[in-house]
């Protein structure tokens, strides 16, 4: 017979908006799963740049999910509401989830949470969900990458980065990334870059332009926004599609657009969080058919840079905005 769940547990809450400091262990009242949810024995949380925003106050978590920071986990479904079907008490799962990640237990829905692949670390599996939905939405749903096309993607060390470099290579693209390092660059061209530039030291549309006899790329990945938003226009391909998942250095004060207008260029954009169930259901049964044997071979792995108890969540932040990373920062709790 299984050990009765406790009624609180540890979570990490956010005293005000600030620095990593704000981020402190509290006590909280273990979730209920809901009608269609799982209720998971946290093992590992992953650690991602929208909690960095949520935590500065610049992202607040959508109406009726959780204060409590963190976007993926893995760990061990403990109970379940009455209306699930897929999971039994017991499976080791991975999940997508809109909050409350940072903690001992989190609920989970249903059709939101994918098995642990075989042969990862539940600290792998929890560095999953918000990089390879929020790739596989931009880059192959909404982006249309195709087998053959030129892609670029900037921080290509980040954990967008990384896994956005496997995938697209898996599928059969030339990939083209940026990196702040010669060492960060080596390492994208150790998961399969074509081409690797260091930003803080050569101009990565001229870069572009001198790889590939000036046509440009096909489909960009974006998360750093600013000056960069006129730069992936020169580098686009004519016709090229840009995709911006975030805006790191703040939105573009000036752009030509004469250049969209001319190359015929398409620049979108996409946030993940926000998705109602059934847009990140279909995502994760995507995944589970075509990227989770991937995962099974190891033709693509997470890529893991640190972990810290769940306790140290501002040590693990320090660690992220430092920009040092290399691959993804997960939280772990005490076995």
């Amino acid at each position: 017979m299984s050990d009765p769940l406790p009624s609180t547990m540890t979570a990490i809450g956010i005293t005000q908006p600030g620095g990593p400091d704000v981020l402190v262990p509290e006590q909280r009242a273990v979730p209920a799963p809901g009608e269609t949810s799982v209720l998971v024995a946290v093992e590992a949380a992953g650690v991602n740049r929208p909690d960095v925003m949520q935590r500065m106050g610049a992202y607040p978590p959508p109406k009726g999910a959780s204060d409590i920071p963190g976007l993926e986990i893995a760990g061990t479904v403990v109970t379940r509401g009455p209306g699930v079907t897929r999971w039994q008490v017991g499976d080791r799962v991975t999940a997508l989830v809109q909050g409350g990640g940072y903690a001992q237990y989190c609920a989970a829905e249903e059709s939101n949470a994918l098995p642990v692949p075989d042969g990862l670390s539940m600290a792998e599996a929890a560095a999953l969900p918000e990089t390879f939905f929020t790739v596989w939405s931009t880059v192959f749903d909404r982006g249309g990458l195709k087998a053959g096309e030129t892609f670029l993607v900037h921080g290509g060390t980040s954990g967008i980065g990384t896994t956005a470099i496997q995938l697209a290579k898996a599928f059969g693209a030339r990939v083209i990334t940026t990196a702040g390092s010669d060492e960060k660059c080596a390492v994208c061209k150790d998961l399969g870059a074509d081409l690797a530039i260091n930003y803080k030291t050569t101009d990565f549309v001229e870069a572009i332009k001198s790889d590939n006899n000036g046509r440009g790329v096909d489909l960009t990945l974006d998360m750093v926004g600013g000056d960069y938003v006129e730069k992936n226009w020169r580098a686009a391909a004519i016709g090229g599609r840009i995709v911006q998942l975030a805006t790191l250095n703040g939105p573009s004060e000036e752009v030509n657009f004469a250049l969209l207008m001319v190359k015929r260029l398409i620049h979108t954009g996409a946030t993940l969080r926000p998705r109602d169930t059934a847009f990140k259901a279909a995502i994760a049964d995507t995944l589970r058919e075509k990227v989770w044997p991937l995962l099974e071979n190891r033709t693509i792995r997470p890529i893991m840079d640190s972990e810290f108890p769940l306790e140290k969540a501002a040590d693990a932040h320090a660690r992220m905005e430092s920009s040092a990373h290399v691959g993804k920062i997960v939280l772990t709790t005490a076995p």
